[in-house]
């Protein structure tokens, strides 16, 4: 998938900056690029500090590690930085008031009671909504003011370094954004790729205790968790609601449970011939659910959104539960067929939200 940037590049400037510019490339090397990033950062921090010749320059590049070090997605670099630049500025702001009243007033025990109080205060709001801000902001407070017998000139200086440390962070942070929804989409379309692969040991009649398919359960489990943790992130990237992104990791859940319930009834030995004319009637389901899943896996990790606009016949998703079959393949039976609803579901899901998720 091209980017608008790319459009508009020679074609020898595409292949050299492909690996930067393909979504799917910057993704795998997302620590990387997310390494070169801070790299640049710092060195443009004291290239410019020391260029400039500004006393405690350090500081700036210790801001920049704050603000940016550990921050990777473009959904959380945005209000993440603003939120640790404006805890470094309400530190800065409280550590030179310090520094002023004790130089007025040069009453120690006074000083410390008031670092102490402030810091006892910021501690209160570090438990919960914005507490970062207010751990910051303490922080901030002890390394302009010391113990509140830095002089003015250093808590000046050092306020200036971290402004320009917050300044940097916030350029560097937006080049080259990391999206989070690069993560999703392609842990998503990996996901669905193992559970056809799941799916297919399933209707082959492999064990559900061997050690491939525990593997790639747990691995799928992980899956799950990990796109649980992303969603945030892509909401605020790609301006899909929570409710909606939600509702997709519940489908791709029902489908996991649907996997291991199927793979634990699945009747071997004795049951074998009765589920051999079984499958046979479910052939239908069978290339349905592989064709979906692989589908949307292809949709996902390629941007081909058009495989999500094609729709299961009402027939398959119509019919009705064939009588004859014995009582304990009944529910193999059901389940495969409520499968097949559930994937048509999340294909829906994918297809009404893919304007925003494809980019």
């Amino acid at each position: 998938m091209k980017t608008a940037l790319s459009l508009h590049l020679p074609s020898w400037l595409r292949r050299l900056l492909r690996p930067l510019l393909d979504p799917y490339r910057r993704y795998h090397h997302a620590r990387l690029i997310h390494a070169a990033r801070v790299v640049l950062g710092l060195l443009v921090s004291i290239l410019l500090t020391t260029g400039l010749n500004l006393p405690h320059g350090e500081w700036a590049s210790v801001t920049m590690l704050i603000v940016i070090g550990g921050l990777q997605h473009h959904g959380n670099i945005g209000k993440k930085a603003i939120e640790r630049a404006y805890g470094t500025l309400i530190g800065a702001g409280l550590g030179l008031a310090v520094v002023a009243q004790q130089a007025w007033l040069g009453i120690p025990l006074l000083t410390y009671s008031i670092m102490s109080l402030a810091c006892g205060f910021f501690a209160y709001h570090a438990i919960g909504k914005g507490g970062y801000t207010a751990l910051l902001s303490a922080i901030t407070l002890f390394v302009v003011a010391g113990h509140g017998y830095n002089p003015m000139t250093d808590g000046l200086w050092r306020t200036v370094d971290i402004l320009i440390g917050i300044v940097l962070a916030l350029a560097f942070s937006f080049a080259l954004p990391l999206y989070a929804v690069y993560s999703w989409r392609y842990n998503l379309a990996s996901g669905l790729r193992d559970c056809a692969t799941v799916y297919g040991r399933i209707i082959s009649g492999q064990s559900a205790n061997a050690d491939e398919h525990l593997k790639l359960m747990t691995k799928l489990n992980a899956t799950m968790l990990q796109l649980r943790s992303l969603m945030p992130s892509v909401s605020k990237e790609v301006k899909i609601s929570i409710t909606e992104l939600e509702a997709i990791q519940g489908h791709f859940r029902m489908c996991l449970s649907t996997l291991e319930i199927l793979a634990n009834i699945r009747p071997t030995g004795a049951d074998q011939a009765d589920m051999t004319q079984l499958q046979s009637r479910l052939s239908a389901e069978h290339r349905y659910i592989s064709r979906q899943l692989i589908g949307m896996a292809r949709a996902l990790q390629a941007g081909a959104t058009d495989r999500l606009e094609r729709k299961a016949e009402a027939a398959l998703l119509e019919m009705p539960t064939e009588g004859g079959v014995p009582t304990e393949l009944a529910g193999y039976q059901l389940l495969t067929r409520q499968l097949v609803k559930n994937l048509d579901r999340l294909q829906h899901r994918l297809a009404r939200t893919a304007r925003r998720w494809k980019i």
